[in-house]
C-alpha cells in the first residue's frame, strides 16, 4: 500500500509541472502575439514634414521656412567645433521635398499556345500592370491619397561664415561636418571667414 501512495504522489508533482509549464507556453504566445511597433515606424496618423537629430520633428510650412529651420540648426552645431567662433550658414534647397503616394498593383501574366492544323504552334504573352492610388479616410469623411514615406528637400549648396573660417584646419572640419550631415558634395561647401566688426 504504501508503494501505491508514492507513484500517486509523484503523479500529483508531475500534473503540478506540467501545469506550470503549460501556463508558462500560454504566457509566452499572448507576449508573441501582441503586436509592438517596430522602432522608427509611425503611426500612420501621424504627419512628419522633417526631421532633425534626438527625434524631434518640424512640420514645413514653406520652403523659406524649411531652409531657415536648418541654417540654424547647422550653425549651432557648428558654432560648437573648436576654433570656429561665431557662425552663420546659408543653405540652398534645390527642391521642395516630395511625397510618396501608396500605390496598390495587379499584374497579370497570360501565355497562350495555339497549334494549327499543319502542326506549327504560335505562343503569345500578354502582361499587364494595373495601379490604383491607395486612399485613407480623412476625419470629415474625405478621401485623401496615403502617403507612404516623405522626402525632405534636397540641398544645392551650403555656405558656411565663421570667425575661425580663414584657418585650415577649421575649414576643413567644417567642410567635413557639412558633408557629413547633408551628404553634400565639397565642391558646393563653401567654408569663409567673418570680416571683422
Amino acid at each position: 500500500m504504501g508503494y501505491t501512495r508514492k507513484i500517486k504522489q509523484a503523479d500529483r508533482g508531475q500534473k503540478r509541472t506540467r501545469l506550470v509549464i503549460l501556463f508558462l507556453c500560454g504566457l509566452l504566445l499572448l507576449v508573441v502575439a501582441v503586436p509592438v511597433p517596430k522602432t522608427g515606424e509611425v503611426d500612420k496618423d501621424t504627419k512628419i514634414d522633417g526631421k532633425s537629430g534626438k527625434g524631434e520633428t518640424y512640420e514645413t510650412d514653406s520652403m523659406a521656412d524649411y531652409e531657415k529651420y536648418l541654417e540654424q540648426k547647422t550653425a549651432q552645431t557648428l558654432g560648437v567645433v573648436d576654433g570656429a567662433g561665431k557662425v552663420t550658414v546659408m543653405i540652398t534647397l534645390k527642391s521642395t521635398g516630395q511625397k510618396v503616394v501608396e500605390k496598390d498593383q495587379q499584374s497579370t501574366h497570360q501565355t497562350t499556345k495555339e497549334a494549327d492544323s499543319q502542326g506549327e504552334t504560335r505562343e503569345s504573352e500578354e502582361k499587364s500592370l494595373d495601379k490604383t492610388t491607395v486612399y485613407s479616410q480623412g476625419t470629415d469623411g474625405t478621401q485623401i491619397p496615403y502617403v507612404s514615406k516623405e522626402n525632405a528637400p534636397e540641398v544645392e549648396g551650403i555656405l558656411v561664415i565663421a570667425d575661425g573660417g580663414g584657418n585650415a584646419v577649421v575649414a576643413k572640419n567644417l567642410t567635413e561636418a557639412v558633408q557629413a550631415l547633408f551628404g553634400v558634395e565639397a565642391h558646393k561647401i563653401k567654408i569663409m571667414k567673418r570680416a571683422p566688426t
